[in-house]
């Protein structure tokens, strides 16, 4: 596979679909499409998948070196990422990412986002 450049940069949320949800959300699968601006991008190829459990802000300081170490492999509440580099219906290949990050006290779940556009 050829090396892919980076075209746009986007980091906006987007509304995912998933055929079957995801059996662990905080943890999710590649979704089926997405819905951003309104209109609605089918996946049909997975080209990799990746995960980031890199603690930031105040967050990267606030937690014991031991803990820290195993934290850093699979993550704890609110930290982590999880990328999808997929090719959609138009051509056009996204990376995509959902962050486990709680935004609220009404909303627990973590945020989807279109990271960039790449060709």
């Amino acid at each position: 596979m050829k090396a892919l450049t980076p075209i746009h940069f986007y980091d906006e949320h987007i509304e995912v679909i998933f055929n079957v949800p995801p059996i662990l959300e905080k943890s999710p699968t590649c979704p089926n499409g997405f819905i951003w601006n309104g209109k609605t991008y089918r996946v049909i190829e997975s080209l990799s998948e990746w995960s980031d459990f890199t603690r930031r802000g105040k967050m990267a300081r606030n937690m014991q070196p031991a803990h820290a170490a195993v934290a850093s492999t699979r993550g704890s509440l609110n930290v982590g990422r999880f990328y999808f580099r997929i090719k959609v219906d138009s051509n056009q290949i996204f990376d995509i990412y959902y962050d486990r990050a709680i935004k609220s006290v009404n909303d627990r779940k973590g945020e989807w986002f279109v990271y960039r556009e790449l060709e």
